[in-house]
């Protein structure tokens, strides 16, 4: 198999039957029934996608989500729940999933954004290759080998999705993006519903690199436009 993803669902008939397509894209799958199983097989085995469903015992699948991406190694996360609510996805992408489907889905959409996830984590891990392993702006340095950053010396803790955008900033220096061009190209969506989860994670990437996150230095916002990162 290519692959090897994890899903997570306590519906043994849903999890089975995405286990058995999945194995037509060519992806080996476990199951775990809750999300108590579904954290201690991540720490035991390498996945490259999770599907992750939002109501689940023992622990439930936002917090899940939260402790995946607390994480030091980055994995794709697809939300599969029969939650949907705007606050529902909303929340699902301020805590790190990748995508979001709701129940009850078709089978084809949802092969079709796995590979489209696998697609995309390719797509990051060639950038990443062929770009510079430093980066450094001012006090702002970023090993993009280690995933580390620093400020005046100091590391700052990041989670996946935070340096990712800063390292997108970070390689376009005075390049003006819209939100729904950031959530395009870093998040993978097109939905503009969803771009106060930009402002969010801006928000929250400001408060950990700036010395003042109200008056910002690497990471500028252009009123009634979008963001541009500092350029020398």
């Amino acid at each position: 198999m290519k692959h090897n993803l994890l899903i997570v669902e306590d519906n043994a008939d849903i999890a089975s039957l995405i286990q058995l397509h999945a194995k037509d894209i060519d992806c080996a799958a476990d199951i775990a029934p809750d999300g108590k199983q579904a954290l201690a097989m991540f720490k035991q085995n390498d996945y490259e996608l999770v599907i992750l469903d939002l109501m689940l015992p023992e622990v439930d699948g936002l917090e899940v989500c939260r402790q995946l991406r607390a994480t030091a190694s980055y994995v794709p996360i697809l939300m599969l729940t029969s939650k949907s609510s705007e606050l529902d996805r909303v929340l699902g992408l301020e805590v790190g999933a990748d995508d979001y489907i709701t129940k009850p889905f078709s089978i084809p959409e949802l092969m079709a954004r796995i590979k489209g996830q696998f697609r995309r984590n390719e797509a990051l891990q060639s950038k990443d290759k062929t770009q510079s392993n430093h980066v450094r702006f001012d006090e702002l340095s970023i090993d993009t080998a280690k995933r580390l950053v620093t400020v005046g010396g100091k590391e700052v803790t990041l989670t996946a999705r935070e340096f990712e955008l800063l390292l997108h900033f970070a390689c376009n220096p005075g390049l003006v993006f819209t939100r729904l061009q950031l959530l395009e190209q870093v998040w993978g969506y097109n939905y503009e519903g969803y771009e106060h989860t930009v402002n969010s994670h801006i928000n929250r990437l400001r408060a950990k690199i700036e010395k003042d996150p109200t008056m910002p230095v690497y990471i500028l916002t252009v009123w009634g436009v979008g963001y541009r990162f500092f350029e020398a």
